[in-house]
């Protein structure tokens, strides 16, 4: 048994922690377990709390192959977490990637989960986590296609003039936006041209 459990694929998924990330991402993971992964499920300690609490992992308590795990945000209590968008997406650039790279390679040395065969995320830093340790990451993008077309060409809006609109100052928020995009595009772009680095394994 030990060693069928060893030889199953193991798919780590991390989503943005916010409603619209964590529920696609727990559909993905769903779908990648009933065809035989072994899962990872990561929160943050805030929403792992809040899931726990209001029975929203009760179907997932006895299944063997499929764990949650959590890691810090580094928020306060009573930080709004996804009322104020802009600091949270500054706490996963900031408080993130240690505890993430930690659990990560947690994972990896267990000889009680199989090896971790993939990251998928939507968060930046994690592609800097999987390229370090040899592991494939694969992004799940959440929104539209439409939007991800938009995306890709806030450079040449900006270039053009049409962004930002005349007569409205830019908001820390939609700075702070147009840079974690436009870092997210290069990550994306490093990453396709290097979809699956060399394996790392100690």
């Amino acid at each position: 048994m030990e060693s069928t459990r060893v030889e199953k694929p193991h798919a780590l998924c991390f989503p943005l922690p916010a409603q619209g990330h964590i529920n696609p991402m727990m559909h993905l993971a769903k779908l990648l377990h009933a065809r035989g992964f072994y899962i990872t499920f990561v929160n943050t300690e805030f929403n792992h709390e809040r899931i726990t609490r209001s029975g929203g992992a009760m179907e997932l308590n006895n299944l063997e192959d499929f764990k949650l795990e959590s890691i810090p945000d580094g928020l306060p209590p009573n930080h709004g977490r996804t009322q104020d968008a802009a600091g949270l997406i500054d706490a996963t650039m900031k408080n993130f990637f240690s505890p993430f790279r930690d659990l990560v390679s947690k994972l990896n040395d267990s000889i009680q989960v199989p090896p971790l065969t993939c990251i998928i995320s939507d968060l930046n830093f994690t592609q800097v986590v999987a390229e370090e340790l040899g592991i494939p990451r694969i992004c799940l993008w959440v929104t539209s296609s439409a939007a991800f077309w938009g995306f890709l060409h806030y450079s040449e809006l900006i270039k053009r003039g049409i962004v930002p609109f005349k007569g409205l100052s830019p908001s820390l928020s939609h700075t702070f936006s147009q840079y974690n995009t436009n870092y997210s595009i290069l990550v994306t772009r490093n990453a396709l041209q290097n979809p699956y680095p060399k394996q790392n394994r100690k």
